[in-house]
């Protein structure tokens, strides 16, 4: 394996996993970000995300002399005294490309870097976008650096929030897009010990690729959604219709497990920005349209159960939510589906009180108007009704019997289905699902 000096633009999800795991490949990577803070705590290892297995590959990287910590783009890619037998090779981007007007992915960060790198890529340098973003990005990037000796390629991330580091070591394709087939493979070579399926492409293709991945798994969430609610209307349980599907093959069990509707830093962002490129090239798409609505309305929906489980009225109802993060096993809250619920609990006039492993105490600007607590007797206390809207596996976990205890109304809104509904009633609760008898 030839080894590759790299330099990672923005130490997000993306570029921190992307710099830890390919310095735990071998590779000398330099990871760079505008935040002094965050760099300083990474120097001393110190996470600022919550994902399994990064904080040893970093403090492995950072004690192998193979990950370094970098404030600015000029000190990863040309560093005072660095010498010239040793150049960067390859440079990573990986800054945020939030949802902009209209839907459309804000490419304001990438442009802003190719500004401020162009200038300092030593010659044949391969610039690589790893954000997300739409088509046509990798030839507008090419564009603003103005170098016809830099090749730009596009190599999207394929990671999941809560397992990061165990997708990007264990990657079911590694998909590469460039019109210079020499520049691709020299960037499928830096995971070549990863043994996996390679896809050298064109770079519009492969820009395209995450789009049309992340967009099928959601509208896929909003199929089993919307099965979800047929099956409570027509005595169906959505378990047993989800399992016969999931044994075809065709199908996967992977994505068929309802909730209050799909969220995170991707899957909204994507949709959206499909929609919008769809839009813009004059392409009708009816079925990504109708995903984006189904989603809307599972939320409504789940606050129906909830009002419906109070009585028929929020206001002034204390509700204890479980799980405020978008998913299991992060910290992460944004597009988080359970804020999005809980936003309309209390526009209701509802007073909620929520516990989640991953978000200890309230973050301004995001968990207003909700008492956040590290104790889940506190949510459940003197509560009307529990609504569970994060499937942490530490909620199966609880004292069901000291919470019965202490809510006032022994309810429990499952939105995951993610609890043993005979465990709930053993102790005192009853037990309403999603798409079940």
């Amino acid at each position: 394996m030839f080894v590759r000096r790299i330099a990672v633009i923005g130490t997000g999800y993306v570029g921190l996993t992307t710099g830890a795991c390919l310095a735990s490949l071998g590779h000398h990577v330099v990871c760079a970000d505008v935040d002094r803070s965050k760099i300083e705590k990474l120097r001393e290892g110190v996470m600022p995300i919550m994902e399994p297995g990064l904080a040893e590959l970093v403090n492995e990287g950072m004690a192998a002399g193979r990950l370094k910590f970098v404030v600015g783009a000029r000190d990863a890619i040309a560093p005072a005294g660095a010498c010239e037998e040793d150049p960067v090779e390859v440079v990573f981007l990986c800054v945020p490309t939030p949802m902009g007007e209209g839907g459309a992915a804000d490419l304001a960060a990438v442009e802003e870097v190719a500004h401020e790198v162009r200038d300092l890529l030593p010659r044949g340098c391969v610039v690589v976008n790893k954000s997300t973003v739409p088509v046509g990005t990798a030839a507008r990037t090419k564009q603003l650096l103005g170098r016809r000796d830099v090749a730009v390629v596009s190599n999207p991330e394929f990671l999941r929030e809560g397992s990061a580091v165990h997708d990007f070591l264990n990657p079911d394709r590694i998909v590469v897009g460039c019109d210079q087939q020499d520049a691709a493979e020299r960037v499928a070579a830096l995971y070549s010990r990863l043994g996996a399926p390679t896809l050298l492409t064109d770079a519009a293709s492969s820009e395209m690729v995450k789009y049309a991945a992340n967009c099928f798994l959601a509208m896929k969430l909003s199929y089993v959604n919307a099965m979800a609610e047929l099956c409570e209307r027509l005595g169906a349980d959505v378990h047993e219709v989800t399992e016969g599907m999931g044994y075809d093959r065709r199908i996967g069990q992977a994505f068929l497990s309802p909730g209050p509707g799909w969220g995170g830093s991707c899957l909204p962002k994507d949709t959206h920005a499909l929609m919008q490129i769809s839009d813009a090239a004059g392409f009708d798409f009816p079925l990504l349209h109708a995903s984006l609505q189904t989603n809307v309305a599972q939320s409504a929906r789940m606050v129906d159960k909830i009002r419906s489980a109070c009585g028929g009225s929020l206001a002034g109802k204390r509700v204890g939510l479980l799980g405020l993060t978008f998913k299991a096993g992060t910290d992460d809250l944004r597009d988080s589906p359970a804020l999005t619920v809980a936003g309309k609990l209390l526009e209701e006039g509802a007073e909620l009180t929520a516990f989640d492993p991953g978000c200890r105490a309230s973050v301004p600007g995001v968990t207003d108007g909700i008492t956040v607590t590290e104790d889940p007797a506190v949510a459940a206390k003197d509560a009307d009704v529990l609504a569970v809207l994060t499937e942490w596996p530490e909620f199966r976990a609880l004292d069901w019997p000291a919470l019965a205890r202490v809510a006032s109304h022994r309810t429990v809104v499952d939105t995951r289905n993610l609890l043993d509904p005979d465990v709930l009633r053993r102790a005192g609760f009853s037990w309403v699902g999603v798409g079940c008898r």
